[in-house]
């Protein structure tokens, strides 16, 4: 008899999303880790064009990047990580247009 753990199925977009994200965190830190320590600001992009943010977030940068109705992008980078959010201000503000018209 298989055992719960043995018998899931391994592998799949999920576990590859996982595993690229992991990596571009990875390569993130690192190109934090080689810049001069005054030179380091942990934020930036990698691999060309991924953002990342590793400051402490702010209620302020909460705001910009989550809530920001006049914004020009639906998506912003995260308020803390690598990737994207969802900017739900700018949603909002596109779909009251819509309802608009």
């Amino acid at each position: 008899m298989e055992s719960p753990k043995t018998s899931k199925k391994r592998g799949g977009p999920l576990s590859l999303f996982k595993l690229v994200m992991f990596a571009l965190f990875v390569a993130a830190v690192t190109k934090e880790l080689q810049k001069d320590p005054e030179e380091r600001e942990w934020h930036g992009t990698v691999a060309g064009f991924v953002p990342y943010e590793f400051r402490i977030p702010t209620l302020e940068r909460v705001k910009e990047r989550v809530w920001d109705p006049d914004g020009a992008h639906i998506l912003s980078p995260h308020v803390w990580g690598v990737g994207w959010t969802v900017n739900v201000g700018r949603v909002v503000a596109v779909v009251r247009e819509k309802l608009a018209d």
